[in-house]
């Protein structure tokens, strides 16, 4: 039987695919050649990044008027100093708001596997929630949330 000329180029890809594939067996599977298309992807995307700035600067409209130099605050106009002093009130709730929210993000990982955690897993979530109503019982007592002085 005579290969015809498809038949032999389908014969030669399938047997450079497996010499291929015995090569990348042999290589390590942490070797760096595995990072060279994460490199070559981030490379690529900094330099059009670049580009797409240079090309923009060079051709974009550049007209500077007394209206353009103003500082824009959300079309009010501004007046006063910008380091006048803030009340920590507002500083202490944020961080507290962000401490106990992100306590509450742990209890995610307990209700996807509350099942198979069994009565020890119910015990340690039960110990958390103390721990954290003891800090809430805490911020309470000293008046961190107390807005009036």
């Amino acid at each position: 039987m005579l290969k015809t000329p498809l038949k032999w180029g389908v014969f030669r890809l399938n047997k450079f695919l497996c010499v291929f594939l015995r090569h990348l067996k042999d290589l390590e599977m942490n070797s760096a050649a595995n990072y060279l298309p994460i490199v070559l992807q981030i490379l690529f995307a900094g330099g059009f990044v670049a580009i797409m700035i240079l090309v923009s600067s060079l051709v974009g409209p550049n007209r500077k008027t007394s209206d353009k130099l103003e500082n824009f605050a959300s079309g009010i106009e501004s007046h006063g100093d910008a380091r006048s002093p803030m009340a920590i009130k507002y500083f202490l709730v944020a961080i507290l708001f962000v401490l106990f929210d992100v306590e509450v993000i742990f209890f995610y990982p307990y209700a996807v596997n509350f099942k198979s955690l069994g009565w020890a897993g119910f015990f340690e979530v039960v110990l958390f929630v103390g721990f954290f109503l003891v800090g809430f019982v805490y911020i309470i007592k000293k008046g961190a949330l107390k807005w009036e002085d």
